[in-house]
C-alpha cells in the first residue's frame, strides 16, 4: 500500500526526479529528497543534502532518510572524459547504496538515456546503432558511465535482494529551472529572443537531424513509467525505453513551435548554426526582454542550455527507441509531443519567465 512506501528521490532538483517526486506525492507516498545543496520542494516530506562522492558525509546525512523502501537515482555528475564519468558516477551510486544499508529497500530505479545506444560523450556516435534502439542491443564497446552505474545497481540488487529498473529517456521535455539540458525552455527563450529582436527562427541543427524520426521524452510520462515498474511485479529486474509514444520531424515540429510564439520558421540555410554562437549576446537581449515585459529576473544562462540542444539537434543519425519490454506487460501511457513542449512553454508564460 502507499503509505507503507517511502521513496528516496537522488536528484530531486533535477527534471526526472522532480516529476517523479510530485507523482509518488500524489499516490500518497512518503517522498524523501536528495541533492548536492539544501531546497525546499513542496512534494518532499524531508529533504537531505549530501555531495554522493563523500562516502562518509553520505552515510552520515542518509541517517535522517528513515525506511527506505524504493530508491529512485535520477541524477549523475559530468566529468572531464568518460574514465572519470565512469569512476564518479558509479562512486556516487555505491556510496549512496552503502549509505542505506539497513533500509528495507525493496526496489531501486536507475534512470539513463539513450548514449546507453549511441556511445558515451567521448566516442559518441562511433558505432551507427540499429534504429529503433533496441532494449535488448548489446553494449557497445569502450568506457560508458551509464553501464558502470548499471554494474554496481545489480550488484547491490543481487547483494541486497531487492529489484531493479533502468529507464532510457531520450531528450527530457518538462517545466524546471536552473537544468542543464532542458530543451523546452531553451527554445522557449531563443524562440522570444528571436521575436523581439527580429532576428530569423531558424532550425539551429544538423541536416541529418532536421529530417530524420525521432521522439522525445516527457518527464510526466517517464515518472509515471517509473512508479508503474517500481509497483508491477513483472516488471522487475528490466531496462526500459522511455518515449512518449509518438514520432516526429524537426521539418514538422519547428513549424509548430514557430506558430505557437507567433514568428515565421525561417528557411533552413542547409547547416548547423548553433544557438552557443547564435546566442552569444543572450543574458543583455534577455535583461531587456525581462524589463519589458516584467518578467522575473532568471539569468538566461539558469534558463538555456545551448550546448545541450546544439548536441541533440545537431546529431548526423536517426534515433528514436522502441518500448517493447514495457508495452507487452501492459505499460501503455502515450503524451502527445506537441504538448510537451506547448505545455511547458504556457507554464513559463503563466509563471512570467517568458513573455506572453
Amino acid at each position: 500500500m502507499a503509505e507503507n512506501n517511502v521513496a528516496l528521490i537522488v536528484g530531486a532538483t533535477g527534471l526526472s526526479g522532480s516529476y517523479a517526486g510530485r507523482l509518488l506525492k500524489e499516490q500518497g507516498w512518503t517522498v524523501v529528497t536528495l541533492s548536492r545543496a539544501a531546497a525546499d520542494l513542496e512534494f518532499s516530506d524531508r529533504h537531505i543534502a549530501a555531495d554522493l562522492q563523500d562516502a562518509a558525509a553520505t552515510a552520515a546525512a542518509l541517517q535522517a532518510a528513515g525506511d527506505v523502501t524504493h530508491v529512485f537515482f535520477c541524477t549523475w555528475s559530468r566529468q572531464a572524459n568518460e574514465a572519470e564519468n565512469v569512476r564518479v558516477n558509479a562512486l556516487m551510486i555505491r556510496n549512496l547504496f552503502d549509505g542505506l544499508a539497513d533500509a528495507p529497500i525493496r526496489h531501486a530505479a536507475l534512470v539513463t538515456g539513450l548514449k546507453h545506444y549511441l556511445g558515451s560523450f567521448d566516442d559518441y556516435a562511433r558505432v551507427k546503432p540499429y534504429t529503433p534502439f533496441l532494449e535488448s542491443s548489446p553494449r557497445l564497446p569502450g568506457l560508458n558511465f551509464y553501464y558502470a552505474q548499471e554494474d554496481v545497481l545489480f550488484e547491490m540488487a543481487e547483494k541486497r535482494g531487492f529489484t531493479w529498473s533502468v529507464h532510457r529517456p531520450h531528450t527530457m521535455i518538462g517545466f524546471v529551472i536552473g537544468n542543464a539540458m532542458n530543451m523546452a525552455v531553451t527554445l522557449a527563450v531563443y524562440a522570444s529572443i528571436c521575436k523581439h529582436t527580429g532576428r530569423p527562427f531558424v532550425y539551429p541543427g544538423s541536416p541529418e537531424q532536421l529530417n530524420a524520426v525521432t521522439d522525445v521524452t516527457d518527464a510526466r510520462l517517464l515518472a509515471k513509467q517509473l512508479l508503474w515498474a517500481a509497483t508491477t511485479p513483472a516488471a522487475a529486474n528490466m531496462p526500459f525505453n522511455t518515449s512518449n509514444g509518438d514520432v516526429f520531424r524537426w521539418t514538422w515540429l519547428w513549424q509548430q513551435i514557430a506558430d505557437y510564439f507567433g514568428i515565421a520558421a525561417a528557411p533552413y540555410p542547409g547547416q548547423p548554426t548553433p544557438l552557443e554562437g547564435q546566442m552569444a549576446d543572450a543574458q543583455t537581449v534577455w535583461s531587456e526582454i525581462v524589463a519589458k515585459h516584467g518578467l522575473q529576473d532568471i539569468p538566461v544562462n539558469r534558463l538555456a542550455s545551448w550546448w545541450h540542444s546544439d548536441a541533440d539537434l545537431g546529431r548526423t543519425l536517426e534515433c528514436f527507441t522502441d518500448m517493447t519490454n514495457s508495452r507487452t506487460l501492459g505499460f501503455d501511457a502515450y503524451q502527445s509531443t506537441r504538448s510537451s513542449f506547448t505545455d511547458v512553454f504556457d507554464e513559463l508564460r503563466a509563471r512570467r519567465i517568458i513573455p506572453a
